[in-house]
């Protein structure tokens, strides 16, 4: 297994921006959880940055940097192509799209930096956005043109196997609201678009899926059922991004606390990134809202409520509740112990971006802490379980 924490949690887009948020948190996470030892990163370059790093000479300086700070960038996070720390990011993540060349090209860049700086002998992977935000937002023009450039991309990866013996794999990270947000999608992809289009053998082996668990847990889908038909219908998932969502079950709370706990909820409604959220009413039935803000809009009464809501919020792993609300840290529990019976999965990316909009009482001074306690949670949970 390889075990590491996602970079996309610090601003800036250029190289040096970037080298210097690894020598001010990655290298203290690392003397806090791995002090003798390598540790692993799922580094995050925005174009600009991979723009610099084609360059051989900044690409060998880079690569031998990160080996004497003892920094392993086993996975890429392709996914926020420019500044995702804008003041508002919202929709602008999934820009620009896999029907846009840029996109193509910006993941060609990363596989090529990730070919040249990760330690010989590992296998890399880079998630990136479920093609872009909408259910059914693609014309069919748009669809040839994704189909055509996820093609390109595998036969890409296939040729820098065969030139350096790298094996990079890309990874489809669904998401909600996206054009593909459950594991249904992502299946209608593979069955119905890649693989009466290209090789298959290319296709399975390059494409992967990167299974977010908050975002399943937002779905309210079975991280289980979900690994499972994957497995069935041969789609490799090629990296987990361990992530948490904020949940809250009004019915399960006294009617005198909820009001408190919509207002805790509320806390969580800020604007620099989208914060989807799923109602699951009594009946099962379930109502998207593509915001948080949204979602809150609709509540005249909070007393009143019976439903259950998740929302696409990453909070700290370790956090089994939140005042009167929930984590979705048991669909964690739940992945891993069916990633036990998937010795194929080998990338784990702890993935909480959100640390610096979190409401104030759950801030920390400490950020590097903070993700350090992520770590050494997770480690002692994939502990546990191997024993």
């Amino acid at each position: 297994m390889e075990i590491g924490y996602c970079t996309n949690v610090h601003a800036g887009v250029d190289l040096e921006a970037t080298q210097a948020n690894l020598s001010k948190y990655a290298a203290r996470v690392k003397q806090l959880v791995s002090p003798h030892d390598p540790m692993g990163i799922g580094l995050w370059l925005a174009a600009p940055a991979a723009q610099q790093l084609l360059d051989s000479k900044e690409t060998t300086v880079f690569r031998d940097w990160l080996a004497d700070q003892g920094l392993v960038p086993f996975t890429l996070n392709g996914f926020p192509y420019g500044n995702f720390h804008n003041e508002i990011v919202k929709h602008d993540v999934y820009k620009p799209t896999w029907h846009d060349l840029d996109r193509l090209q910006y993941t060609k860049n990363l596989a090529t930096i990730l070919d040249a700086i990760l330690p010989a002998g590992k296998t890399g992977s880079i998630s990136t956005l479920p093609i872009a935000w909408g259910k059914q937002s693609l014309t069919a023009l748009q669809w040839d043109s994704t189909v055509r450039q996820l093609i390109e991309l595998a036969d890409f990866l296939h040729e820098l196997q065969q030139t350096t013996g790298r094996t990079i794999h890309i990874c489809i990270e669904p998401e909600p609201g996206c054009t593909l947000d459950v594991a249904a999608d992502m299946i209608d992809l593979f069955q119905n678009r890649l693989l009466p289009r290209g090789s298959a053998d290319k296709i399975l082996h390059h494409i992967r899926v990167c299974h977010d668990v908050c975002h399943s847990a937002v779905m309210f889908e079975s991280q289980a059922d979900v690994l499972r038909q994957y497995q069935a219908l041969g789609i490799q998932v090629g990296k987990i991004q361990v992530s948490s969502a904020v949940q809250v079950n009004f019915e399960q709370l006294a009617a005198s606390d909820r009001t408190t706990a919509f207002e805790q909820l509320a806390s969580f409604d800020e604007p620099r990134y989208l914060h989807q959220t799923c109602i699951r009413k009594s009946n099962q039935t379930i109502h998207f809202y593509q915001d948080l803000s949204e979602a809150l809009a609709t509540v005249t009464n909070p007393q009143s409520l019976l439903s259950t809501w998740s929302v696409h919020f990453h909070v700290p792993i370790f956090l089994e509740s939140l005042g009167l609300l929930s984590t979705s840290q048991l669909d964690i529990l739940e992945c891993m112990e069916i990633c036990k019976s998937m010795p194929s999965i080998e990338h784990f990316e702890i993935e909480t971006y959100a640390w610096n909009v979190l409401p104030d009482h759950l801030q920390r001074s400490d950020l590097a802490q903070g993700i350090a306690d992520e770590l050494l949670w997770f480690r002692k949970l994939v502990s546990t379980e191997k024993s």
